[in-house]
């Protein structure tokens, strides 16, 4: 039940990203939609207005300057319910523009006026458009990396008990504020992420626990895959240094990330959530067995460590190493370090 709930977690996070991006699109459409419409509708009641004054001028009913004062005072009138109406919407824009955590929002709003000449008899749309640039400092991304795992003994990599192939791979939401407001250097990268770590022995060995120890031992058959995997749910935190050049055009600014070299360091901690053993042989029947272990093999429950990543764009090179060690028992402390390929995706 705690695994599932983690796993929850995560993918909530996600999906809540996703989701309020496509709120703030949708509320967006639709306050710009009220606004166009409280335009229509009060200009459209001013021409019928018009229309009325136009017909008691040829009968004769009331003198063209009665007409033209009559027509001055109900552009007067439309204009100011325009602007009070449409403040309204500029009120609940700028409040979701404040909630708006991604992105650089381009924002546009209306200063309604209606003009009446009196020498044509014609009105003029005098309404002037302002544009400004809200530019948040925090953008999210979806996070995946892979590659080997070993094991460090006395300062050492131990290449004599495991295969090559011990891997680990790791997949999460962060979310990267630039700490400067008009630098685009240094980025605060912080999330959460799955750690999925597989550590397979060589040589037909596989881990039992002794006396609360985890240790490697002959499993006396022939292994064609023996994998102790931990999964751990950490919160990642760096420094990013963000090499991508600040955009200009003409009176805007961007700041946009993840579009040159970049470099992160820091590091993380969090919890095990969930531990087995793999084992795939050939039984004395010449069977194919695949045997699943969820024993508890002493791995610690929490976890922290370091990171640093190096790369271009999306990719990078990314290291990470537990600074507590794999097994909390063993007299001998023997602590993950992993090398590999990370995606930082937009």
């Amino acid at each position: 039940m705690k695994t599932i709930i983690f796993y929850l977690t995560a993918l909530l996070c996600l999906a809540a990203s996703k989701l309020e991006a496509q709120t703030f699109e949708r509320r967006a459409r639709d306050i710009s939609y009220n606004i166009a419409q409280i335009s229509k509708e009060e200009k459209d009641s001013l021409k019928i207005e018009i229309e009325e004054v136009n017909k008691l001028l040829e009968t004769d009913d009331i003198t063209k300057e009665e007409a033209d004062k009559r027509k001055l005072a109900f552009a007067e009138k439309r204009a100011a319910n325009i602007e009070e109406r449409v403040a309204v919407e500029r009120e609940k824009l700028d409040k979701l523009v404040q909630d708006r955590i991604d992105g650089n929002i381009e924002e546009s709003f209306r200063s309604f006026s209606i003009t009446y000449d009196p020498g044509t008899s014609k009105f003029k749309d005098t309404t002037k458009v302002k544009t400004y640039y809200e530019f948040k400092r925090t953008t999210s991304q979806f996070v995946f990396a892979l590659g080997f795992n070993r094991l460090m003994t006395d300062g050492k990599v131990d290449n004599d008990n495991y295969k090559l192939r011990s891997d680990f791979y790791e997949w999460g939401l962060t979310f990267n504020t630039r700490i400067l407001r008009n630098n685009n250097l240094l980025h605060a990268k912080y999330g959460l992420s799955l750690q999925y770590n597989n550590l397979r022995p060589d040589d037909d060995k596989i881990f039992v626990t002794d006396e609360g120890k985890t240790v490697l031992s002959d499993s006396g058959i022939d292994i064609d895959l023996a994998r102790l995997r931990y999964v751990n749910l950490v919160v990642p935190v760096h420094l990013e240094f963000d090499f991508t050049k600040k955009q200009v055009n003409e009176d805007k600014t961007y700041y946009p990330t993840h579009n040159s070299f970049r470099v992160g360091l820091g590091g993380y901690a969090g919890v095990n959530v969930k531990e087995k053993q793999i084992l795939k042989y050939e039984d004395a029947n010449g069977h194919d067995v695949k045997e699943r272990r969820r024993g508890n093999y002493n791995i610690n429950d929490f976890v922290y460590g370091l990171s640093a990543y190096v790369g271009y764009e999306a990719v990078s090179l990314y290291l990470k190493y537990d600074l507590q060690p794999v097994f909390k028992n063993n007299e001998i402390d023997q602590n993950n370090v992993s090398l590999g390929i990370r995606f930082d995706f937009n």
